[in-house]
């Protein structure tokens, strides 16, 4: 029955990947919690603000207009639905023909999703379901290629400046510099910096270009790059869109090159970042595991005075108004029985000293006794030798 109830109690502790999983997952919980708190006090008054702003001018244009407000509404419920057809009060770029239609799936595959062009008929719908599973299953094939011939080509060029840097002094250091060099492999915060460093080249020159071309602010162009090669795609922002962009076939081409770039730089350095966050886990249960060990330790080493303190034999001490009384009483108590023990392990060690003792004096008789046999033998030998 214990090795039953031992085997079940084994079966239910999880192993430490699965506590690595739900401590993330807690982690991730209490950072989109904080998350919410602050977006929410940063972006709840601008949003208060806009819908009071919004209920005004809507009073104001029907008494201008002479109009219900009723009648506004529902005028403004079917542009929203016409929206997504691609219909805008200012006249733009066809979202369906072949470069409007290539940008809209470039954004299906690499989830980026900017919601701005969408499929209306529901033969498109059904389309889009199937098109998508197979495009964003092999897209996510090429980013991870991708990752791995990056982090090769960094491995390769971390080495050569390593072996670069660190010459041997003399002919007898060679050997021994070389297998320090076989052995030498780059860390992952390396990594991760250059890549930072690469996600951030591209960044800037994309809000560059954008900057220039679309007419957004610097900072509403950076803000662009890292929602797209995110893959986040909110859609308040997005490129090429214009009329004019119809007639600037390079731009769109750059356009759709410095998507693609900046999304496989940003997967690489997530997936770097996310091996830091794991190392991250493993020292917060490393010291979690350390600390429990530290109070189970303590628990055992107080566990011989919290028996000798509540004996069945004693009476257990009471913490109320006579403390006085009997804290020394107890202190007298554990001090006697410790002596009792000392006394006991001092009897304990004579009788093993005398019962040596006696098993080496017994051993040195029957050693004795034996060769006094043999030394008979050899002398009645001897005598029917000279007979």
């Amino acid at each position: 029955m214990k090795k039953d109830s031992s085997a079940c109690c084994s079966c239910l502790i999880p192993s430490k990947e699965t506590v690595r999983f739900y401590l993330l997952g807690v982690l991730i919980a209490f950072y989109m919690l904080a998350g919410a708190a602050v977006f929410s006090i940063l972006e709840r008054p601008a949003e208060l603000k806009a819908h009071q702003h919004w209920e005004r001018r809507l009073r104001s244009f029907c008494q201008e207009h002479n109009m219900s407000c009723e009648d506004l509404k529902s005028l403004l419920h079917h542009f929203e639905e016409a929206r997504t057809a691609g219909i805008q009060t200012e006249k733009g770029r066809a979202q369906w023909d072949l470069p409007g239609a290539f940008y809209f799936v470039g954004t299906v595959v690499s989830t980026i999703g900017f919601g701005v062009t969408a499929p209306s008929t529901a033969t498109g719908k059904v389309l889009l379901v199937f098109y998508a599973l197979l495009g964003c299953s092999a897209t996510i094939l090429f980013f991870n290629l991708f990752l791995e011939r990056v982090t090769t080509l960094l491995n390769f060029l971390m080495f050569w400046c390593h072996t670069r840097t660190s010459k041997p002094s003399g002919l007898e250091n060679k050997t021994s510099e070389g297998n320090k060099n076989e052995e030498w492999k780059p860390s992952v915060y390396q990594v991760t910096f250059i890549l930072f460093l690469a996600v951030l080249l591209v960044a800037c020159g994309a809000a560059s270009l954008y900057s220039a071309i679309e007419g957004w602010t610097y900072l509403e162009s950076l803000y662009f790059c890292f929602v797209a090669f995110s893959t986040v795609g909110f859609g308040d922002f997005v490129s090429g869109q214009r009329e004019h962009h119809e007639d600037t076939r390079g731009y769109q081409v750059a356009n759709c090159l410095l998507m693609l770039l900046g999304v496989c730089c940003t997967y690489s350095l997530f997936n770097a970042i996310s091996v830091i966050i794991k190392q991250g886990l493993n020292w917060i249960l490393r010291t979690l595991d350390w600390m429990y060990d530290g109070i189970r330790h303590n628990r055992l080493q107080f566990r011989p005075l919290f028996q000798l303190c509540f004996s069945d034999s004693e009476s257990p001490v009471n913490y109320g108004k006579d403390d006085t009384v009997h804290g020394p009483q107890m202190f007298i108590k554990i001090k006697q029985q410790l002596t009792e023990n000392k006394t006991e392990m001092a009897s304990l060690t004579k009788q093993q000293q005398t019962t040596e003792q006696r098993n080496i004096l017994t051993t040195q008789e029957q050693t004795e006794g034996q060769m006094k046999i043999i030394e008979s033998k050899l002398q009645s030998i001897n005598r029917g030798k000279t007979e």
